[in-house]
C-alpha cells in the first residue's frame, strides 16, 4: 500500500515549527493545467477566484492587491495562458468542488495520524491552488490555518518567518488579525528579509507553515502551480480565542498579558472565554443570529 503523499518525519514534526516537506503530487491529474482551467471555470461561477497582476510587490497590501493591481482577464483565459498572462491567481476554497474535496480528504487523511500525535482536532479543512505567471509575487501576509504548501510545477522562493517573531508581526497585529481578520498592522519591511527561513521550491518539494506564519512568495522565471492543504486544530482554535479575548481587553483600556507568555494563565483565560463564548452562541442561536464557528469539518466557501 503506498504511503502518504505528503512526506513528513513523524519523529521531528512539530506543529508550531516551520519545516520542509516532500510530496508525491506533482503528476496528479487534477493539478495539471487543463484540469485547473476547468476548475477555474467552476470556481469563477462560485465567485471563488482571487487574482491580481504581476505589478504587485512584497509590500503591496495583501487585502487590496486585486483592487490596486487588477487582472482584466477572467479565470479561464488567465489559466490557459498563464505563461504570458502577467498575473497571479488563487482558486479559493477548492473544497467547495466535490472532486477536489475528495483529493483534500485523501491527502489530509493520510497525514492526519502524524499530525494528531502532537496536534489533535483537525477540522476546517480547505484547499487553495495558486497559479502564477513568471516573476509574480505573493505579497507579505499571514493566514489563520496550518498549511502544507506543495510545489506542483515551476520554481519559486518561499520566505517564512517564525510565527512567534514579534518584531515581524507584533502582538497587537496578531490580536487584530484574530479578532477582525484584519492584516492592517501586518506591514512589510525589507529589513526583515535576513530574518526569514527561505525555501527554494520545485516540483516534489514543499513546506509546512504553522498558523499565522508570516510569509511571501517570489515566483521564478517560469509559470508556477502550487497547492496548499490547510486546516485548524484544537490548538489553533484555542489560540484564536485567546487573541480575541486579549483584543476585547485592550478595547477596555487594559494591557493584556501576551498569549503564550504564561501557559497557566492562558489555560484559565481560555476556560473563562470558552464558557462565555458558548453561552453567547446559545443566545445567538435562539435569536437566529450568525455565529462565528471554526470547528466544522470544512471551511465554508
Amino acid at each position: 500500500m503506498p504511503g502518504p503523499r505528503i512526506h513528513v518525519d513523524p519523529a521531528s514534526f512539530d506543529p508550531w515549527k516551520i519545516q520542509a516537506v516532500t510530496h508525491a503530487l506533482s503528476d496528479h491529474p487534477l493539478l495539471q493545467i487543463d484540469a485547473l482551467v476547468e476548475l477555474g471555470r467552476r470556481q469563477q461561477e462560485r465567485k471563488l477566484v482571487r487574482t491580481h497582476s504581476a505589478a504587485a510587490t512584497a509590500g503591496t497590501s495583501f487585502a487590496d492587491a486585486p483592487l490596486l493591481h487588477p487582472n482584466a482577464r477572467d479565470a479561464v483565459t488567465t489559466l490557459a495562458d498563464i505563461e504570458k498572462a502577467n498575473a497571479w491567481m488563487s482558486l479559493l476554497n477548492v473544497q467547495a468542488d466535490p472532486i477536489y474535496r475528495r483529493l483534500i480528504d485523501e491527502v489530509l487523511d493520510e497525514v492526519r495520524p502524524i499530525v494528531d500525535r502532537r496536534d489533535p482536532g483537525m477540522c476546517y479543512r480547505a484547499g487553495w491552488i495558486f497559479v502564477s505567471s513568471p516573476r509574480t509575487v505573493t505579497p507579505f501576509h499571514l493566514d489563520h490555518e496550518h498549511n502544507f504548501i506543495l510545489q506542483i510545477r515551476g520554481r519559486k522562493r518561499l520566505y517564512t518567518w517564525d510565527p512567534f517573531d514579534r518584531v515581524v508581526v507584533s502582538e497587537r497585529a496578531q490580536e487584530l488579525f484574530h479578532d477582525q481578520h484584519s492584516r492592517e498592522l501586518v506591514v512589510w519591511d525589507e529589513a526583515w528579509r535576513p530574518r526569514a527561513r527561505a525555501f527554494d521550491l520545485a516540483p516534489g518539494l514543499g513546506g509546512y507553515m504553522p498558523s499565522t506564519t508570516p510569509h511571501l512568495v517570489e515566483n521564478g522565471d517560469g509559470p508556477s502551480i502550487t497547492m496548499s492543504f490547510t486546516y485548524y486544530t484544537d490548538a489553533t482554535r484555542q489560540r484564536e480565542l485567546l487573541y480575541r479575548g486579549n483584543a476585547a481587553l485592550r478595547r477596555l483600556g487594559l494591557e493584556p498579558r501576551p498569549v503564550g507568555s504564561s501557559p497557566g494563565h492562558d489555560r484559565v483565560k481560555h476556560t473563562v472565554l470558552a464558557g462565555y463564548t458558548s453561552a453567547r452562541n446559545a443566545i445567538r442561536r435562539v435569536l437566529g443570529r450568525t455565529i462565528r464557528e471554526n470547528s466544522q469539518p470544512y471551511a465554508p466557501a
